[in-house]
């Protein structure tokens, strides 16, 4: 089971924060072998979606406003720990995730940057390519949108 929590930057305490960026560093940094700037000043205008397992920080995103990353309201840096994909917590997170979309800035169409690799899986939650794949941080992506 997977509990969610909606915070927006203030509300996130000390340890939120110290464990959103262990989960993303574990992941994007480490896993995929990819350095790159993940601390890029976006935090501070982002809703941040966490979702916990036991307490245990396991899976995060966080969105935005149309127009404070992509002209369209977006989801980014969704992240599920390696030892819990199997339970499907990234279905859980996206729909919390467009949820939130919904529910604070009353936004249906959503764009997202995904990693080329992931295509079928945010196909099947409703989102399409749209344009060419394109190189972030040396890793193939897609920009795909949900309406």
């Amino acid at each position: 089971m997977l509990e969610i929590k909606t915070k927006t930057f203030k509300e996130l305490t000390k340890l939120d924060l110290y464990d959103l960026l262990q989960l993303r560093s574990e992941v994007f940094v480490v896993e995929q072998d990819c350095v790159y700037q993940d601390i890029d000043g976006k935090d501070q205008k982002a809703i941040h979606i966490l979702g916990y397992n036991d307490e245990v920080l396991v899976a995060y995103t966080r969105i935005f406003k149309p127009g404070d990353y992509f002209d369209e309201a977006s989801i980014g840096r969704v992240v599920v720990a390696k030892n819990k994909r199997h339970f499907k917590y990234g279905n859980t997170i996206m729909e919390a995730s467009i949820k939130a979309v919904k529910t604070y800035f009353n936004e249906n169409k959503i764009k997202i940057s995904a990693q080329s690799y992931l295509i079928k899986f945010y196909t099947s939650i409703g989102f399409n390519s749209v344009g060419e794949e394109y190189l972030e941080d040396n890793i193939p992506h897609i920009a795909m949108i949900r309406n």
